[in-house]
């Protein structure tokens, strides 16, 4: 059934259809558990202690069926306000941000403010905690922003974050630490819509997995890809009698423990522009910028450089690291990294690796006259040194005390290509009963997670409103690459009541069921 249909079907069963927020539902349970519920007096009184004493900063969101141009190519697709990305919101911490969305698009839709410990009925995440916004209709987000860093906003239904449908979020440090001169926000983009088809379309294709392509499982014990460069373009005979438009095959990387991702994407973007027509940062020599990273693809994970320049990378998810200087860095979907550099005197691509799958995006940074590189330009620091998360550590002021943990949930990564079956410890995420299975925990305990991946594929694992160490002293973050037969173990501490989403963020393997429920006991 198309993804839409089947959860506006459900959100009519559940009476939810028309919506935003839930009405209270305190006898939610999770087995004889019962939940916190997402609008009840244990979250009001979580978000009364955050810290507060900004201003309101008011926007609205108009999501939209819209044409964009990409720099010389304009595709139909969907949008906040007509533009890609969507508006730049930015607040200083302990602001309340009061965003209107209006949904003119022909469905539903919603906004996750992704990073962000904020209340959970506003975390924008139907069923669980408010309810589709339909067709034509409207809602009110309204929360208050006490953490600074570098955030993102994105739909939370279907493959629609696959789409136009995302912006950044910035929140300031009012006591910032760090001196430069300027930043920029930098959003990297895996594309397809109104190119090769719509993402859609594209779930549909791969939910059908590869048990049809008449056992060409290449040795790959569950046909986890790895089929030898096969790509899109190939004819139904040479794919077992499945045409293919937009199943990836091939894409590997050593980085990322083998198979580097799903889809065949026709272009890659920095900001919204393509290669040929790349956005532009006029700057001045010697000027030390912030750049700003996010990951906003649904199935790229992508190796950044800039060339001619080394890269101090300052923070990951919104959380400061002790700085560490690299030549490139590597960001899984929804990921985000700042960085400073000092720039030189000239015109320099910064370039986003399309990491397995031999596509790049570029942007510029101008600080003098020249011209720019082709398009396909590749700068030699991509194969310099390279940075991954493992390799950072939280920054004092921000790691977690030492403590022993209360519950510990083992989150075991399951599925294969063959049934496209992605899931968490065997169980498809149900949308009919989301707290089914869910994982438990209480207000003030100490959390661990440990992700396991048993299959070939990796996952970029995403924990809604908190933000995890990874390790004993690793950096805190909200999203963490687990490899292919690699254990990452995440600890959090449990204040910020409700129940949250915790899923794989390549926007098609969260959606075939790699989701699960993290709650809190009532």
């Amino acid at each position: 059934m198309n993804t839409i249909n089947r959860r506006s079907l459900l959100l009519a069963g559940l009476g939810l259809v028309g919506g935003g927020a839930l009405a209270a539902c305190s006898s939610t349970k999770s087995g004889s558990a019962e939940l916190v519920d997402p609008s009840g007096s244990a979250v009001a009184a979580a978000e009364s202690r955050r810290a507060t004493g900004g201003s309101e900063r008011t926007v609205e969101l108009t999501a939209a069926a819209t044409p964009v141009d990409l720099g010389g190519l304009t595709v139909n697709t969907w949008t906040f306000g007509g533009q890609l990305p969507g508006q730049e919101i930015r607040l200083t911490a302990g602001d309340t941000l009061v965003a209107q969305l209006a949904n003119t698009l022909a469905a539903p839709t919603s906004i996750h403010w992704h990073g962000l410990s904020l209340r959970n009925n506003m975390d924008g995440v139907p069923p669980v905690t408010m309810r589709e916004v339909p067709a034509g209709g409207g809602f009110g987000y309204r929360f208050v922003a006490d953490r600074p860093g570098t955030y993102w906003y994105h739909p939370h239904v279907g493959v629609q974050l696959d789409r136009g449908l995302y912006g950044p979020l910035i929140v300031e440090d009012p006591h910032e630490p760090m001196k430069y001169d300027d930043e920029w926000v930098v959003v990297l983009d895996d594309w397809l819509d109104g190119v090769s088809g719509t993402p859609d379309e594209a779930f549909a294709e791969l939910s059908k997995g590869m048990g049809g392509m008449g056992g060409m499982n290449h040795g790959m014990g569950g046909m986890d890809h790895g089929s030898g460069g096969m790509g899109m373009g190939q004819s139904p005979s040479s794919t077992g009698g499945m045409a293919m438009r937009f199943m990836l095959m091939g894409a590997t990387s050593p980085l990322l423990g083998g198979d580097a991702g799903d889809v065949n994407y026709p272009h890659h973007l920095i900001n919204g522009r393509l290669p040929t027509a790349p956005a532009v940062k006029q700057a001045k020599p010697g000027a030390r910028v912030r750049l700003r990273i996010i990951n906003a693809g649904g199935d790229t994970a992508y190796r950044v450089a800039l060339a001619g320049h080394k890269l101090t990378v300052t923070h990951t998810d919104g959380y400061p690291v002790e700085h560490q200087e690299v030549d490139a860095l590597l960001l899984g979907m929804g990921e985000r990294y700042d960085v400073l550099v000092t720039l030189q005197d000239g015109v320099f691509p910064l370039v986003s690796l399309a990491e397995g799958k031999n596509a790049t995006g570029t942007a510029l940074i101008r600080t003098g006259s020249g011209g720019a590189p082709a398009p396909s330009f590749r700068p030699t620091e991509l194969d310099g040194r390279l940075l991954t998360a493992d390799q950072l550590r939280a920054d004092a002021s921000v790691r977690l005390a030492a403590r022993t943990p209360d519950v510990t949930h083992r989150l075991q990564l399951t599925g294969t290509m063959a049934g496209y079956d992605w899931s968490i410890n065997g169980r498809r995420f149900d949308m009919d009963d989301p707290a089914a299975g869910a994982f438990l925990v209480g207000q003030g305990r100490r959390v661990r997670l440990e992700f396991t991946n048993a299959g070939q594929m990796w996952h970029p694992m995403h924990l809604h409103g908190h933000t995890f160490q990874v390790g004993d002293s690793g950096p805190r973050k909200d999203t963490v690459i687990v490899k292919p037969k690699q254990r990452v173990v995440c600890d959090f501490d449990a204040d910020n009541p409700g129940q949250w989403m915790v899923h794989c963020h390549n926007a098609y393997h969260g959606e075939s069921g790699m989701m699960g429920l993290v709650a809190y006991r009532a």
